[in-house]
């Protein structure tokens, strides 16, 4: 099984999520594209919080900005096809978890947006969406731009504050499953995200 994460804009946790639900899962963790090197990338994140396999990127850009641009910037031209998910094989654990750059419609190429990829991909794609002010219409949006695409979209992780009306709005007007909420932790490490995940979801979502 691989599931893919995506968000509804950048810094809104998707990332940690992806640790939780690797290492939940006791899966291989994928990210296509890392988009700016100061201070890690995202996989060095993944590998201090879990235990998951931690697949090399396609491409690792330096500069912390959209994959397009960033690309330019660094004189790389970026190959959709180098962004399939990557073949089983016995260095690659399944279950896989792939996680996208920033939201869906962030630009991979100027032809080409995540959600193109998602698209292509036809994964079980995951929407990660923060619960503070405006994610009913960040969230509704990027619903929007994956339905439209045809990508199956497994459900709603909300990161944050709890906020019932947000959360269920979202649920009902997208018509989408609401898989639950992770708090933001203080701190944060294996121990307390691998607690903290297993109060706030429940694994058959993810494996039905």
């Amino acid at each position: 099984m691989r599931i893919v994460v995506t968000g509804t804009d950048t810094d809104i946790g998707k990332t940690i999520f992806a640790a939780g639900l690797a290492g939940a899962l006791g899966a291989s963790y994928w990210k296509p594209i890392q988009s700016g090197l100061d201070g890690g990338s995202d996989g060095e994140r993944i590998a201090a919080l879990t235990a998951a396999v931690v697949l090399p990127e396609a491409y690792r850009l330096t500069t912390p900005c959209s994959p397009h641009l960033a690309a330019e910037i660094d004189g790389v031209v970026i190959d959709p096809d180098k962004l399939t998910p990557p073949p089983r094989d016995p260095l690659v654990v399944d279950p896989l978890v792939i996680e996208g750059a920033g939201g869906v419609l962030v630009p991979v190429t100027r032809e080409l947006l995540y959600a193109d990829l998602f698209a292509r991909w036809q994964l079980p794609t995951v929407l990660v969406a923060r619960t503070s002010l405006g994610t009913i219409n960040h969230s509704l949006l990027s619903i929007e731009a994956l339905r439209s695409r045809d990508v199956p979209i497994l459900g709603v992780a909300f990161v944050g504050e709890a906020n019932e009306d947000s959360e269920a709005t979202i649920a009902a007007i997208g018509k989408v499953r609401r898989l639950g909420r992770l708090p933001i932790l203080d701190p944060l490490d294996a121990a307390t995200l691998k607690a903290a995940f297993a109060e706030a979801f429940d694994l058959s979502d993810f494996t039905a």
